[in-house]
């Protein structure tokens, strides 16, 4: 299996020393802001009213789960190009979670400040799931693999 190092050169050089190489999902930066990510979804999820436990918590809690577990699968495959649409489905899922927060926002589950963290938060693993994928295409094109 190719090793798919670095996600985000940036953001993994100041997570981690230089020597150590990405031998695992959970040591990617992308991975752990979607995990910080997945778990804010879910304490904003404590405060939606009963009646949205069938829907839009059980809508924003499918798709926080999918950004990691997206990247998590990806991560497992074998050619580069299979990593990255995986993440191109993380990131749909990230800008799902998004919209889904605008609505708690929109019925008033959230509060103006508690959206503008999770949106912070989303466009964040958003810009880092780019910065990995560019990261595996470079890194897919200086091996001339597909």
């Amino acid at each position: 299996m190719p090793k798919l190092e670095p996600g985000n050169a940036k953001l993994e050089e100041e997570s981690r020393p230089q020597s150590n190489p990405v031998r695992d999902f959970t040591d990617l930066q992308v991975w752990r802001l979607g995990r910080e990510l997945r778990k804010l979804a879910y304490s904003l999820m404590r405060g939606f009213p009963s009646e949205e436990r069938y829907v839009l918590s059980s809508q924003l809690r499918r798709a926080a789960i999918s950004i990691t577990a997206n990247i998590a699968e990806g991560f497992g495959r074998y050619s580069y190009q299979e990593n990255i649409q995986f993440c191109r489905q993380a990131r749909g899922s990230a800008f799902e979670l998004r919209d889904h927060l605008t609505t708690a926002l929109d019925y008033n589950y959230v509060t103006p400040e508690q959206f503008k963290k999770a949106d912070a938060l989303a466009q964040r693993v958003v810009q880092t799931i780019n910065g990995y994928i560019r990261s595996t295409k470079a890194l897919q094109a200086s091996q001339g693999r597909r």
